[in-house]
């Protein structure tokens, strides 16, 4: 970013220099993502990282065994709940714990609403694994799609904690103009959320589809292949929370021709959206378990 004018440059390493002392995800953690990596996993090698940490044993339970998953029966083995959840979904249920913890204290919030940032970013997430599941994708990967929109907007609390007061201008100008945040950010700053998520991905070294979504939830079509359906479902469900006023992320008023192209390019219409909306609404109210137990981290 050595090309911005001195103010923002200055703003830029101010931020980088805020990332870069963020602390790292926990040992449990980039363990399991360690092992969740490696081709054969059992079950019983994730049970052994993850039942050595109370506190993520407790809460991969509660969460197993909330509403939002919505089992039969009671789950009180860490190996079975894995077993039955498979993999992939506790993987990212410690990441998304992780995570959520390590940005979820009032402090983190400073011209963003907490509460309501962080209902935007569950509708998200429902609204795109939702959208998975219209496409086809099958019910194991779908939670990736939950987890990519739920931490989309990442980079949007350095930005509204680190640069406060030019944070309030964006939002401001946002609001005057009635022009998408990203414009503003980059008025203002120079630089957008998307560039600052990438930062944080690279910080805890993310997996490139859920850097890529981070960076790239904008403008889908600058994804790499692999990743640009998972990127561009995210940015469809983005633009739907925002519509329908699902919490608040500062957003309102979303690029008019991205609909366009994103239906387009997910082979969509906009009738098949709008049905969600009782079904989002119904999960939004289950996944709220999923924040609260996050927060405890």
């Amino acid at each position: 970013m050595s090309d911005l004018p001195l103010g923002q440059e200055q703003h830029f390493r101010k931020l980088r220099d805020y990332i870069d002392q963020m602390p790292s995800l926990s040992t449990t953690v980039t363990k399991v993502l360690e092992v969740c990596n490696q081709p054969n996993t059992a079950p019983n090698d994730l049970n052994k990282v993850i039942s050595l940490d109370p506190v993520l044993t407790g809460q991969v339970l509660k969460l197993i065994n909330s509403a939002y998953y919505s089992l039969p029966n009671h789950i009180s083995s860490l190996t079975r709940a894995i077993i039955m959840l498979g993999i992939n979904t506790v993987k990212n249920l410690a990441l998304s714990t992780a995570i959520l913890g390590s940005f979820s204290q009032e402090d983190s919030f400073q011209t963003l609403p907490m509460d309501q940032f962080w209902t935007h970013s569950i509708s998200v997430g429902v609204t795109a694994k939702a959208l998975a599941s219209l496409k086809g994708v099958p019910p194991a990967a779908r939670e990736e799609y939950f987890v990519a929109g739920l931490l989309h907007d990442l980079g949007k609390i350095p930005l509204n904690n680190c640069l406060a007061d030019e944070y309030a201008q964006v939002l401001a100008l946002s609001s005057l103009d009635q022009s998408p945040l990203r414009n503003a950010e980059t008025i203002v700053l120079g630089f957008d959320h998307g560039i600052v998520g990438n930062l944080i991905a690279e910080k805890w070294q993310l997996s490139a589809n859920i850097s890529e979504t981070l960076c790239f939830h904008h403008e889908p079509s600058e994804a790499a292949p692999e990743n640009r359906n998972l990127t561009a479902i995210v940015a469809l469900a983005n633009i739907y929370a925002n519509i329908y006023d699902f919490g608040s992320a500062g957003d309102p008023y979303p690029e008019g021709p991205a609909i366009t192209f994103l239906l387009k390019t997910l082979k969509l219409t906009w009738h098949d959206m709008a049905s969600l909306r009782s079904m989002v609404n119904a999960e939004v109210e289950k996944a709220q378990i999923f924040l609260k137990v996050s927060k405890e981290a």
